[in-house]
Formats: structure tokens, sequence, C-alpha cells
């Protein structure tokens, strides 16, 4: 073990300077991205339309194709971070919820509907001076 660690040091300390980027950066991007969110984005059936949504379709593509991989991406990454140093969990969860599947905004919903998520969402937001979530009309 102690054999592989010599031959591999340079990842070790590459992945260990990745894993605390995300950890820094998470502190930074999660307030943001949660303050950014629509206030009435989980009040409907259905998930609302997306913003760059009238754009050309070529734009559309790659933002679909680039938001897919950046959640693969993170994906894989937060699976690492689950062994090594690093927001394991939120990584994961972030890369989750940039990724497109059916049932999605079913499980977001859920997900958000839940006190536990629900309480530090909103407490976020006040502190970005943004409304609360509305859950349901």
């Amino acid at each position: 073990m102690l054999e592989w660690i010599d031959d591999h040091s340079v990842l070790l300390w590459i992945g260990s300077a990745l894993s605390f980027a995300v950890l820094v950066g998470s502190f930074f991007l999660v307030p943001f991205l949660v303050s950014h969110i629509r206030p009435d984005y989980f009040a409907h059936e259905r998930r609302p339309d997306r913003s760059w949504i009238n754009l050309s379709p070529p734009v559309r593509l790659v933002i679909h194709i680039g938001k897919n991989l950046l959640g693969t991406l993170l994906l894989v990454v937060g699976l690492a971070m689950l062994v090594l140093p690093g927001p394991g969990l939120i990584t994961l969860l972030v890369g989750f919820f940039l990724l497109d599947f059916p049932g999605k905004y079913r499980f977001e919903k859920w997900l958000v509907e839940k006190r536990l998520v629900h309480r530090p969402i909103n407490w976020l937001r006040q502190r970005s001076g943004r409304q609360p979530l509305v859950l349901r009309r």
C-alpha cells in the first residue's frame, strides 16, 4: 500500500487539491445557486420552461449537452469524494440536479418539500434577500 502511495503521490496531491477546491467552491456556489431558483419553481405540476428555451436550436443543444456532461463529471467526482477528502454528497447532489432524465422534476419537488431540505434552502434565500420558495399553489 505504501508503495502505491509513493508511486502515485502526484495523482493523490492533484486529487486532494481538487477535492479542497470543490469544498471551498461549494461554500460559495451552493448559496448562489439556491438564491437564484425562481420562488415559484416548485409550485407547478410540470417543470417550468427553462430560461434558455427560446435560444436557437444549436445553442440549446450545446447547453443541454454541456449541462449533462458537467453533471456526469460532478457525479463521478462526488463518488470519488465519498472516499477522498471533500464534499462528496454535495457534489453528488449538484451533479444529479444538472442531469436531465424522466421523473427528475417530481423527485426534486419531493426532496425540496422535506422540512430538512426546505428550511435551510429558505434560510439561505433569506440571507440573500430573496423570497422563500413556494411549494404548492
